[in-house]
């Protein structure tokens, strides 16, 4: 970081009368996220990992940076045309939509629900796949979740319910799980478990029932993203973004 009167940014053949300006490679590099997204607390755990999590995946190998889905170009001035006109007429989104945003979410990913049978047995298969996240999701605070839910109801009125869950889970130095973001950030010691899913990880999950040809079956499955806005466990939103459903007999 330097102070003068000299302006860094994104372009090449950016002018101005009021200030200097000059092109700065890490406006248009990942490592300009990394502050931010790369956190390792006191006790020495990597806390935020997002930033190493796109490093190693292929993403970074192709040259695709952060800014490229999350400040992704719009239409737009960067200069006022009514003080200089032909100048860039598109320009790099700076609402940075995150991983609780819909769009995001349903671009990135994808699910298919299959279903079979084996006599009496109903076998029910939901596949989940992080298409398009440059790094691990749910990414960010160990307390995300991603959650798959999984209803059967049948037409002699039996009803599942089963979830699948995909997270990490972080303990305190005695082993004791932590539930509260802001504990996360500082008391977190060691990584118990970690079910997200990486960067092209496709996911096959696997339900059984025992439903007998013939019996109307209903079967809904849907994606959630559980997030804490305000880092309190007890102000945790849901953010359902995928549903897929299915009739058998």
């Amino acid at each position: 970081m330097e102070f003068s009167l000299v302006k860094s940014g994104p372009f090449k053949d950016s002018t101005s009368m009021a200030h200097g300006t000059v092109f700065s490679p890490i406006h248009i590099s990942s490592e300009v996220c990394a502050p931010c997204h790369e956190y390792r607390n006191a006790t020495g755990l990597p806390v935020l990992t997002t930033y190493s999590e796109w490093k190693a995946s292929r993403y970074a190998r192709e040259g695709k940076n952060c800014q490229s889905c999350h400040m992704y170009r719009v239409a737009g001035d960067v200069v006022d045309p009514k003080i200089r006109a032909g100048g860039q007429e598109r320009v790099n989104l700076h609402q940075m939509p995150g991983s609780h945003s819909l769009d995001q979410l349903t671009r990135t990913i994808k699910a298919k629900l299959d279903s079979s049978r084996q006599g009496d047995q109903l076998k029910v298969t939901v596949t989940v796949a992080n298409q398009a996240a440059g790094h691990f999701v749910p990414t960010g605070s160990p307390l995300r979740q991603l959650v798959l839910d999984l209803r059967v109801d049948t037409s002699d009125d039996r009803h599942f319910k089963e979830e699948r869950v995909y997270r990490r889970v972080v303990t305190d130095q005695h082993g004791t799980p932590i539930s509260r973001e802001h504990f996360v950030f500082v008391k977190a010691a060691k990584t118990l478990g970690d079910t997200r899913l990486a960067p092209d990880e496709s996911r096959r999950e696997e339900f059984s029932y025992n439903v007998k040809v013939g019996v109307q079956t209903n079967v809904k499955a849907t994606l959630s993203y559980v997030y804490s806005p305000l880092a309190r466990t007890q102000s945790q939103q849901r953010v359902t973004f995928l549903s897929l459903s299915k009739i058998i007999f």
